[in-house]
């Protein structure tokens, strides 16, 4: 799904535009920080694991993953990245994804990209259903979601294998039109 029209970003710090393969250093410089590391399943080895990534959010096959760049109104930096995953063009469904440095933690920038996103999925994207999974242990995650009016549907136990070892995730959704 080649994306055109980006959604907006009502946060005074940060904008959205297209994710680049020149964004590789600055994402896997903070991807690589042990305390963003921690509470997600990233398991990255060097900047080339990034690489596979821009290809798929490059093609334009309807049910690609979709990447946004978040970068700082001033100055253009890198920040983060948000967007979609296991899209589902039939069923119109997707999972929401997103990361951000520990630079902007704390002031309100995932909880209103996330819920521009999501608006921006429902209205521009025709979704359905946006959903997401969550380490348990990722509580600023979490709360997120919920200031975004996701809900908890349930538990997923050894979900996905975290370096190494089973992770047990939440399961959070939200479905258009209901708030």
């Amino acid at each position: 799904m080649k994306v055109v029209d980006l959604p907006g970003s009502d946060h005074p710090l940060v904008t959205l535009r297209h994710l680049e393969r020149a964004d590789a250093p600055a994402w896997y410089a903070y991807l690589a920080d042990p305390a963003v590391v921690e509470h997600t399943s990233w398991n990255l080895r060097c900047i080339d694991d990034l690489q596979a990534n821009f290809d798929d959010y490059a093609s334009a096959e309807p049910s690609s993953p979709i990447r946004l760049a978040v970068v700082l109104r001033e100055g253009g930096q890198l920040v983060g990245t948000i967007g979609f995953n296991a899209i589902s063009p039939q069923h119109r469904t997707a999972e929401i994804a997103y990361d951000l440095a520990p630079a902007v933690w704390g002031q309100g920038v995932a909880t209103s990209l996330a819920a521009s996103v999501v608006d921006w999925g429902f209205r521009h994207l025709g979704f359905l259903r946006i959903q997401a999974t969550v380490l348990e242990s990722n509580e600023r995650s979490i709360h997120v979601l919920e200031r975004c009016a996701f809900e908890r549907e349930g538990y997923l136990r050894c979900y996905r294998q975290i370096r190494g070892r089973s992770g047990n995730f939440w399961l959070y959704a939200r479905i258009a039109g209901v708030r």
